[in-house]
């Protein structure tokens, strides 16, 4: 049972905590993290605008948080439930659906905000002939 809730420093530290825990047992997280590093790196070489940015940064958040969201729920199943059960499989499956439809959206996102951007920076370089 919660004793209290804590310090404002406690709770950020278990966020901390949390977060350390997805990207160090989650092999979807380092792949997310990977892709949120690489998206960061192009973007800082295209130069976006503040809300190019925005699209970005919220994209990026939004994947980072189903993600982790869809750990708690495989989490809280695998504590519960030892056995299969189809209702507990149907959960964790709708959890991971949830995770690919933010993905998508996400890489949708990305496309439409660096594409024009990138397409015009590797014609000025010539590197691409349209």
């Amino acid at each position: 049972m919660r004793q209290g809730k804590g310090t404002l420093l406690e709770s950020i530290r278990h966020a901390y905590d949390g977060l350390v825990y997805s990207l160090q047992a989650e092999r979807n997280s380092q792949l997310h993290l990977f892709a949120a590093i690489l998206v960061v790196a192009v973007s800082l070489w295209l130069g976006l605008d503040t809300l190019e940015w925005a699209l970005i940064i919220a994209s990026i958040a939004l994947v980072f948080a189903g993600e982790m969201l869809n750990t708690v729920v495989e989490l809280t199943i695998d504590l519960i439930i030892m056995e299969h059960r189809p209702l507990a499989k149907h959960a964790k499956d709708v959890a991971a659906g949830a995770i690919l439809v933010a993905a998508i959206a996400a890489a949708i996102i990305g496309v439409l905000v660096l594409g024009p951007r990138l397409v015009d920076k590797l014609q000025a370089m010539g590197l691409l002939k349209v």
